[in-house]
């Protein structure tokens, strides 16, 4: 299997990279931030990190440096693949670079406009410009996967406000964009898909609760969804899981939560649970119910 996840320096990206990489795949990891050099988001994790990673974990681990908004750097990567590869079995489009650029619940008037308009530039223009430049690696055998990586499935965001206009177009795009691919794709027999992980616990989100992974529900967090939260991990294994099988056109044009794809496919956490976070926010806290959160786990 010859993979590629755009935006795999950190968080759901690296946790893609590595189940796809537990699979016995050779997976270009694409980011901005290398040892030598940090993306504007300014985060210690880097694209090296992540191919080091893949290997450990059993598959083949390539580190390039992209912007993909550059056009030009995406067709120089779409013809290294081709060089060294021949082909592309799987694309995910998993770039965000954006939380630096949003604010919470706050209208148009008074979100900065230079930020908004640059957040939907990372969030859905690199996802369209890498899909231009690497689907006709794709297209060349039946089989071919894509997965747009989104926050919240099409069913949930279509009835809720997400934060505000920017975010909420980008989130709402992404979903629409995997339907997108899997009315282009269906020809050549490929699958398009859009996944949203739950509430992640990525080293940026630990980071923020000034916590690690070994005591994460110590975490200080007014919401009880975080004790349903997830690794990257968890998602990445449902993504592998739909690359690995034979019948994924099932998927295609649909859009679902890690969780989904942990029940479809009999997968867990990497602590051996099976978080249910959209079902626990919907089923409890909007319903304004007292459960407990392990009961969704």
């Amino acid at each position: 299997m010859i993979a590629l996840v755009a935006g795999s320096t950190r968080g759901t990206g690296r946790g893609i990279a590595v189940a796809l990489g537990a699979a016995g795949a050779t997976v270009y990891c694409t980011g901005r931030s290398t040892r030598e050099r940090r993306s504007e988001m300014n985060r210690p994790e880097t694209i090296e990190e992540t191919a080091e990673l893949v290997t450990a974990a059993g598959g083949t681990g390539i580190a390039v440096q992209v912007d993909h908004l550059e056009p030009a750097q995406v067709a120089a990567l779409a013809e290294r693949v081709d060089r060294e590869q021949g082909r592309l079995d799987v694309l995910v489009n998993d770039v965000w670079g954006s939380d630096h650029l949003w604010e919470w619940d706050t209208p148009v008037w008074k979100h900065d406009m230079d930020k908004g308009l640059r957040l939907l530039r990372l969030a859905v223009d690199t996802h369209i410009i890498s899909s231009g430049h690497l689907l006709p690696l794709l297209i060349r055998n039946e089989g071919g996967l894509v997965v747009e990586v989104t926050d919240g499935t099409w069913a949930f965001n279509e009835t809720r406000y997400r934060q505000n206009v920017y975010y909420d177009l980008a989130k709402m795009s992404v979903n629409r964009l995997a339907f997108a691919w899997s009315k282009e794709l269906h020809p050549y027999g490929g699958t398009a898909v859009a996944v949203t992980p739950g509430f992640l616990r990525s080293e940026a989100m630990l980071d923020n609760f000034g916590v690690t992974e070994d005591t994460w529900r110590e975490a200080k967090v007014p919401h009880k969804s975080w004790l349903v939260s997830e690794t990257p991990a968890y998602v990445g294994r449902g993504i592998a899981a739909i690359a690995a099988d034979p019948d994924k056109q099932r998927w295609s044009g649909k859009s679902v939560d890690s969780g989904q794809l942990a029940e479809a496919y009999g997968l867990t956490d990497v602590d051996g649970s099976r978080p249910q976070v959209w079902r626990f926010i919907t089923e409890v806290e909007e319903a304004g119910k007292d459960a407990d959160p392990d009961d969704y786990r």
